[in-house]
């Protein structure tokens, strides 16, 4: 019957179980058999025909935030998830760095609960794992939405959610079991350790800022310039289908140093997709490629070419890359070492969000807007302060030779969603900080260390001091969750800019203030004391203020990296 299972029988006669022996509830239906499943108890469910077409199908793996999740494969009308009543999952001696959960909440508001990670060594560790609900739940942080509810009376129109949940575990034992949180309206469907990121480092990166019109491309080529941080006799690439409703297919990918424009220094390397040429990547997830036996070079433009054989109309990108990228005439030219192949350009990063390295200390997150981003500062030049912080760590012996990670995304608030997280949109101010730490900090390669220099959005927008310290308080609380370090940056002055008023100068000072004095950081960034003017403090010194009073220029950015104290990273 409908919302039926044997799990907690399963689970009492032979302990730890895995998961989908639990299973209890039965989520998917048919959209001509709605009243197969009954997923919130009022006879509400998934529609099997939206999930097929967001690429999440019966026993296919979702990979979301690094972590290797599998859709049940119970088929419609079948339990396929399990309502968490304190059951206990097997998980076999898997080790990683994070447990992922796929969950959503049929209670009308978040469900939350507590549970316990059972140890190899015989050792436990606690979570609290809180799931939005499938219906009401934040779209910002969700991993896919579908565009329907199937109901006894019929289909509605009406966005269904489902969220991965990340919580952390001791890298350095291997899990056996999870016993879940006795939680009513909480509902798991998968659940997985996240592999630990050693022996790799994060070279270069950036954060999905919204989901766009594109093209539209039909067998096309991109050519993306990206700018590595540090070197390694390895790489691997990540895309991101982020925010995205459909899956979209990459047909081959190639790496290159690149020589000049579009032209590659050598030929072209293909990578892989566990063996094969190409990937689909469902909507919302990711795609790691295979590790590549490739000389990355520090501190150079690497050409990132992927062939999407199909017609793309709408991508997630990240806007403002301060770069020219290549769009190919018709066909895979993911082999070309020449530019002839590429008489189109683009200033965005769509779909590429990753580049690691084989070998290295791990990363440095800088999690920022604009003036992270690079805004203002000079195009292919790659003058961005997070660029000239990773010169410093090359050219240092003091502390590790981090790779360093921008994670700016330009208009981005620590509060307020300026994308709101769905559908094609021209907005690309991102989700806020507080909603894109899972993603574009805690779940980047071997991060060590985020930085986090954001709020004057916040503070343009007419949010407080004390709204934005809260907010920051946050961030580095969840952080500190998962031991990473973190300092905090003040605001630099913006002076001169219109909005920035007086009450918008006293909020930046009482923020200053607090950032200085609090202890839940590890360590102040003093940028403000870097950039702005002894004989007018609300302002930018002219010679590092790139002419609209809120950017630095080239030598504003170099200052800001000058300034930070390597030793706090």
């Amino acid at each position: 019957m409908p919302g039926g299972g044997t799990g907690a029988t399963a689970e009492s006669a032979l302990g730890p179980v895995p998961l989908e022996r639990l299973y209890d509830n039965t989520a998917v239906s048919d959209d001509s058999s709605p009243e197969e499943a009954d997923f919130d108890g009022l006879g509400s469910s998934l529609s099997a025909q939206d999930l097929s077409a967001a690429g999440w199908t019966p026993g296919g793996t979702i990979t979301v935030r690094g972590a290797r999740l599998t859709w049940p494969d119970s088929g419609t009308g079948r339990p396929d998830n399990v309502r968490a009543a304190g059951q206990s999952a097997w998980v076999g001696g898997a080790s990683g760095d994070a447990l992922a959960f796929l969950v959503a909440g049929t209670d009308g508001a978040d469900v939350s609960g507590s549970g316990t990670v059972s140890y190899a060594d015989g050792s436990l560790s606690s979570y609290r794992l809180t799931a939005p609900d499938w219906r009401t739940g934040p779209l910002a942080t969700k991993a896919v939405a579908l565009p329907h509810i199937n109901t006894p009376g019929g289909q509605r129109a009406e966005k269904a959610r489902l969220y991965v949940v990340t919580v952390p575990v001791a890298p350095d034992r291997q899990v056996l079991s999870v016993r879940l949180p006795h939680a009513t309206g909480l509902h798991v469907f998968s659940l997985a350790v996240r592999a630990a990121t050693a022996g790799w480092t994060g070279s270069w990166a950036a954060a999905t800022s919204g989901y766009q019109a594109v093209g539209p491309w039909t067998d096309r080529t991109l050519r993306l310039v990206v700018h590595t941080s540090v070197g390694g006799p390895r790489v691997r690439l990540r895309f991101d289908n982020t925010f995205a409703a459909a899956p979209v297919r990459i047909g081959a990918a190639s790496v290159a140093v690149r020589d000049s424009g579009a032209a590659a220094r050598g030929a072209p390397v293909p990578v892989t997709f566990g063996g094969s040429p190409g990937a689909t990547v469902p909507a919302g997830a990711q795609a790691y490629s295979d590790p590549l036996a490739f000389q990355v070079p520090a501190d150079a433009d690497l050409l990132v070419s992927f062939h999407l054989p199909g017609t793309v109309t709408a991508a997630p990108t990240h806007r403002l890359a301060v770069q020219t990228s290549y769009v190919s005439e018709p066909g895979d030219h993911t082999a070309d070492g020449s530019a002839a192949g590429y008489p189109s350009t683009i200033t965005n990063w769509p779909l590429l969000t990753g580049v690691d390295v084989g070998g290295g200390p791990g990363t440095v997150v800088t999690l920022g807007d604009s003036i992270t981003d690079g805004d203002r500062s000079t195009v292919g030049g790659n003058r961005r302060w997070p660029d000239v912080l990773a010169d410093r760590l090359r050219a240092q012996n003091t502390v590790p030779h981090y790779g360093v990670l921008n994670q700016g995304v330009s208009a981005n608030r620590v509060l307020g969603d300026r994308y709101p997280g769905d559908g094609v949109s021209r907005e690309t101010g991102g989700v806020s900080a507080l909603n894109r730490l899972d993603r574009d900090v805690l779940a980047q390669t071997s991060v060590r260390t985020a930085v986090v220099f954001e709020g004057i959005n916040d503070l343009l927008s007419g949010s407080s001091a004390d709204e934005v310290a809260a907010g920051l308080r946050q961030i580095a609380d969840r952080a500190h969750t998962w031991a990473l370090r973190v300092p905090v940056a003040t605001l630099v002055p913006c002076g001169g800019l219109a909005g920035c008023t007086a009450a918008v100068e006293a909020e930046r000072t009482a923020l200053n203030d607090w950032i200085r004095a609090s202890p839940v950081f590890d360590g102040v960034l003093d940028f403000d004391a870097a950039l702005r003017d002894p004989a007018q403090p609300g302002r930018m010194l002219p010679e590092y203020d790139s002419g609209d009073h809120l950017h630095p220029g080239d030598a504003g950015l170099a200052a800001l990296a000058e300034s930070v104290d390597l030793t706090l990273l």
